[in-house]
């Protein structure tokens, strides 16, 4: 089976850690041992991964350099975090098993020039700051900072919708060699069509929506995205919290209608795992990076499925509706 598996940004870097590269590695260490004894199955995987954290990084590291080097666009700030995980994560999986091979693909997603993201940038990136002033420094010149989940100001950039994964055909083809492919980083570098080709744009894509798109052009039987809890939850937080163990696509789409999920974290993995399982037939699971090996195997993780094959049930119950939840 091929499977997608897409990880976050804060899953290499966690929010109580500077992120430092010996800070990164350990946390790769942690999901390689996983992805690993994942592939040892017999499964062809895709591996994705976020970039929040280290794209946030390197804006800040140019717009404080100021005058002594110059500043490169988001489109290259993104190229260049697929170059960093993709050789952080190829190490850390090839310690944990030398006989998996991996391979690292610089992957472009192309977005549309008109996408309303570009008016109303959303999408925070990097670290939180106390004050408005420092955040506003460390953004630079070009880009707005916006306050992030009670926690502080943030960068905050464009995130169009993505609408083709350009190298998804080299990507099929390494993995059906049987390499481990890692790539669509930090969501795809993003491009637009212009008259004379491909033309890169200052945003940083979803990683969720573009492994989506990424897992239907590979013809991936399912989609698995590992976030920092076990299983997607209604009422989160609060003493009504339910824990669900499946949803069917139907459930997942009203319940992000209803405004369950926030935007900002589960919001997008449950909207992304809806869109595969419609388009595609297949199946998408969220779970936490520890678990991903019992989830695939069922016994772990929130599982979103074709409606046929409803309804939707708790973790700890028979069946049940959450159609009005």
């Amino acid at each position: 089976m091929r499977i997608v598996v897409a990880i976050g940004g804060n899953a290499i870097i966690a929010e109580h850690e500077r992120g430092t590269w010996v800070e990164q590695r350990a946390n790769a260490a942690v999901i390689a041992g996983q992805l690993a004894a994942l592939k040892r199955t017999g499964h062809e995987l895709v591996l994705t991964h976020g970039n929040g954290p280290q794209v946030g990084a390197l804006h800040v590291q140019h717009a404080r350099a100021g005058g002594e080097v110059p500043a490169l666009p988001f489109d290259a700030l993104v190229a260049m975090t697929q170059g960093q995980l993709g050789y952080l994560l190829q190490t850390a999986i090839e310690e944990v098993d030398p006989d998996v091979r991996t391979a690292t693909i610089l992957t472009r997603v192309r977005v549309e020039a008109d996408d309303p993201s570009f008016s109303h940038p959303t999408k925070p990136i990097g670290r939180f700051f106390d004050d408005e002033a420092e955040a506003r420094q460390a953004a630079g010149q070009t880009l707005t900072v916006a306050p992030d989940a009670g926690r502080g100001w943030r960068t905050v950039v464009p995130s169009p919708q993505p609408h083709e994964i350009v190298e998804f055909e080299q990507i099929a083809a390494m993995a059906r060699s049987g390499a481990l492919v890692i790539a669509a980083g930090g969501g795809g570098i993003p491009v637009v069509r212009r008259s004379k080709g491909l033309a890169g744009v200052e945003a940083v894509i979803d990683k969720d929506r573009a492994s989506a798109v990424l897992a239907r052009a590979v013809d991936a039987s399912l989609l698995v995205m590992l976030t920092g809890v076990e299983r997607v939850a209604l009422d989160f937080g609060t003493r009504w919290q339910r824990d669900m163990a499946r949803l069917t696509a139907s459930d997942a789409e009203r319940l992000l209608a209803d405004g369950e999920f926030p935007p900002g974290s589960m919001g997008p993995k449950v909207e992304s795992a809806a869109r595969f399982v419609r388009e595609t037939g297949g199946a998408a699971i969220v779970t936490c990076a520890e678990r991903l090996l019992e989830a695939v195997q069922g016994s772990a993780g929130t599982r979103v499925v074709p409606d046929a094959e409803g309804p939707s049930a708790t973790a700890w119950s028979s069946p049940t509706s959450v159609a009005a939840a």
